[in-house]
């Protein structure tokens, strides 16, 4: 039996999907370790990209001296899955091991950074590496039967990013939401079974064995590379067009230049690319999953657009050069037209912004890998093996500086010069990578090279100002910004309404926070609340910043020493803007700001406090369920003094989000407390006492006073009156059911729960509030 281009293109399949899905989890889980702020993020990913450029190049060498390179894909496979699975129980060890190295570093950001890359290495470099060692595998058991490389690999390469479109649609759309992060785990392992078991029967049935080839790439005493003669096979065309000495080119090298600099740009336009679409369209998990699934189709598309022109006789290199400058242009004016069709209000749809923005530029990328490998490999003019090994240094290259290029983005371009610039700079590289491939003594070449640079100045010229386009179209007319900063976490942005006199804070193009009296008022009874009812609240966390009211309320407790923790540090500058309502909270002595993230804090902490509190985070956002699962609350309470409270704002939401929520913090603190109309929960290690005579000796200090009175607590009726429900009556009204947990963020993932459902109704949420009171102390 003969193996078929259609078989190795479904196996690819099932591995790009199995590959992804596997990508996504990876993400979620360091996530959870070394939070997800943009420098651990990072560090993930440069370790994932990092190990599959180390088993490109280590199979790349390895791959011609093998006889039956399906039966080492098929290996490679039935691996990655066990090591796979493997992760979960490995992430544990090395959660222990952060934590206990933490403190010792915590003072040196590099040695932190350092700690994740290693930590994320140690779960990721097993399966990441055998992930990049199965593309030369495969390639070269594509290559025993036919060895024209440029249709084949077009096919492959297509199958496997379409099998990576289904896999990241699968995992962010139903997997993690339906059956959970282990289960979607074992799905994927599944997956990569099924397609190592396959590949071992194809394997075994196939009509062709290759003859292991003596040497491979290497260079000469004169120091050039040369492919020494290649083994013919065991089929009688298998080494049609064997070339016998091939030596790495000028034109070789020039490509691998040119693929550097696209596979620099290519990282640094996904992360501008998500930076500019969280502005138009909802930061949802779906969104994301959505923009990921954009990048791949465009990939996908124009490599099976690709593959039967490879079939043609054409002039590959000025082709290629006409692609990747149009890489660049198409990037610029994909901004131009998403920012011309979008109208404000709900907002342009998720998957048509995202297909806008992203697949003309991506589509080109599908278009240039193949054609760069078939100049490279000559198109069929060398051995399997040697072809193969040639495209597995070709992508061990693209995916190195793939690295880099996410490194520069989110650490130097975005934050120094912005987004939209950016944008330019990253569509340049692509410029120039084509005019490196033009013969630029052809008359014909210098003006096609003056066209493409014309035509990139009139767009860099044209390209709008994202945030000010959105905000003024989905905001209320008549608002100016007054401050705005584009960080690496994130975009934000401080504007001012003058009919009102209010001022805005606007995170990626969602408003935040405002200083309108009633939100204000909201966001100080969070911070306010559990400090009236600990009896003495020395140490204070608050998690997250925003505008700062929430900090600001709690430090105007005097003896108290606050720490608040916040993700973004362009949001702790923003917070300044917003010193009238937060009691400058961010240059207070007694205030330390940490930017970090939260979640990591709390794991990584030797502190311990007598108020945990937070301000409002909405859990339907991207990454938020992460705050808001049984692990969080248990670090929460593990965090917290022998005596101290913890505040969790629930807010009035769809019964089904407010149910999970709450039944998920009393699983974690059995003798939580409703106030303010069930809108915020009150948690503690053993039953709440509410000590009398200790509130009272605060409302003797004026500023005490004067903040509990600002937000209707200011005497001990009203106190009381703002008690709402026991932990008793609280079960009862929930009812039994699901919790929210790190595998199951059913909220996050809010795809699975009743749509359309209206606010709870707490009218029957009723309770006694005197069994909390404390006898007065004499």
């Amino acid at each position: 039996m003969a193996l078929s281009s259609a078989s190795l293109a479904a196996l690819f399949f099932v591995s790009g999907a199995s590959a992804l899905i596997y990508q996504v989890l990876w993400m979620r889980l360091l996530g959870l370790v070394f939070g997800v702020t943009i420098h651990a993020a990072t560090t993930v990913l440069a370790s994932f990209m990092g190990g599959l450029a180390l088993g490109s190049l280590a199979a790349g060498r390895f791959a011609p001296r093998v006889r039956h390179p399906l039966r080492w894909f098929a290996v490679a496979e039935l691996l990655i899955g066990l090591a796979a699975l493997a992760t979960q129980p490995a992430l544990r060890g090395v959660t222990g091991l952060y934590v206990s190295a933490y403190p010792t570093l915590a003072e040196w950001p590099g040695a932190v950074t350092a700690i994740r890359f290693a930590g994320a290495s140690l779960v990721l470099l097993v399966p990441t590496a055998l992930m990049g060692a199965s593309l030369p595998l495969v390639l070269q058991s594509a290559l025993a039967r036919n060895p024209r490389i440029g249709a084949r690999f077009a096919v492959l390469y297509a199958s496997n990013t379409a099998g990576a479109i289904v896999g990241t649609l699968l995992v962010g759309f139903v997997l993690i939401e339906r059956v959970g992060i282990a289960a979607s785990f074992q799905v994927a392992a599944i997956g990569n079974v099924m397609v190592g078991v396959t590949a071992l029967a194809l394997s075994r049935a196939a009509a062709f064995r290759l003859q292991p080839e003596a040497t491979q790439v290497v260079p000469d005493a004169a120091g050039v590379f040369r492919l020494k003669p290649v083994a013919t096979s065991g089929t009688p065309d298998a080494t049609a067009g064997t070339l016998e000495a091939a030596r790495w080119s000028a034109g070789d090298r020039r490509l691998f230049v040119v693929f550097a600099l696209s596979g620099f740009a290519a990282l640094a336009f996904e992360i501008v690319w998500f930076r500019l679409l969280v502005l138009f369209i909802p930061a949802t998990t779906y969104a994301f999953s959505t923009m990921l699934a954009a990048v791949l189709f465009g990939i996908a598309a124009g490599s099976a657009l690709v593959a039967p022109l490879m079939r043609r006789a054409r002039d590959d290199r000025r082709t290629l050069a006409g692609v990747e400058a149009s890489v660049g242009l198409a990037a610029m004016l994909s901004l131009i037209v998403l920012a011309g069709t979008y109208r404000g209000g709900s907002g342009t749809a998720t998957a048509t912004a995202a297909l806008l923005t992203i697949a003309p530029a991506t589509t080109l990328m599908g278009l240039a890998f193949p054609i760069g490998v078939r100049l490279l490999t000559r198109n069929g003019e060398m051995g399997a093996g040697a072809a193969a090994s040639r495209v597995a240094l070709l992508y061990a290259v693209n995916v190195g500086a793939a690295i880099a290029g996410a490194v520069a983005a989110g650490f130097l371009l975005i934050p120094t010069i912005g987004t939209v610039p950016t944008l330019v700079v990253i569509a340049s590289l692509h410029v120039l990578a084509g005019f490196l491939l033009l013969d630029l003594r052809s008359r014909r070449a210098v003006l096609s090279a003056a066209l493409v640079v014309t035509a990139f100045l009139v767009l860099a010229s044209r390209l709008p100002d994202p945030a000010t386009t959105v905000i003024g179209r989905r905001y209320p007319a008549g608002e100016r910004v007054w401050w705005r900063e584009e960080g690496a976490q994130s975009t934000v942005s401080v504007h001012v309404r003058p009919a009102a006199g209010r001022m805005v804070l606007y995170l990626d193009g969602l408003h935040q926070a405002n200083d309108s009296p009633d939100m204000v008022r909201v966001h100080r009874q969070i911070g306010l609340l559990p400090m009236a009812l600990h009896p003495d609240p020395r140490r204070a966390l608050v998690i997250g910043l925003g505008a700062g009211a929430t900090a600001g309320a709690v430090s105007r407790h005097e003896g108290s020493n606050v720490t608040v923790v916040e993700l973004s540090p362009s949001v702790v500058r923003a917070a300044e803007q917003f010193s009238r309502i937060n009691d400058h909270v961010t240059r207070q002595p007694h205030v330390r700001v940490l930017v970090n993230d939260a979640r990591n804090h709390l794991l990584v902490t030797r502190d311990r406090y007598d108020v945990i509190t937070a301000d409002i985070i909405q859990p339907i956002h991207a990454g938020a369920g992460n705050l808001y699962s049984r692990e969080y609350f248990t670090l929460v309470r593990r965090a917290l003094d022998e005596h101290g409270l913890a505040l969790q704002w629930v807010g009035i939401r769809e019964e089904t989000q407010y149910r999970l929520i709450v039944r998920t913090f009393l699983e974690v603190f059995p003798e939580a407390t409703a106030w303010l109309g069930g809108t915020l929960l009150v948690g503690s290690r053993g039953p709440l006492r509410i000590d009398t005579s200790a509130f009272a000796r605060k409302l003797q200090n004026p500023r005490i006073r004067e903040a509990l009175t600002d937000v209707q607590l200011g005497s001990m009726e009203a106190l009381l009156a703002a008690f709402t429900a026991g932990p008793d009556d609280l079960r009862r009204f929930i009812g039994p059911g699901a919790v929210l947990t790190d595998d199951r963020p059913r909220i996050e993932f809010f795809g699975s729960l009743p749509s359309g459902e209206r606010g709870v109704d707490v009218k029957g949420l009723r309770g006694d509030v005197r069994p909390y009171l404390a006898a007065p102390k004499p």
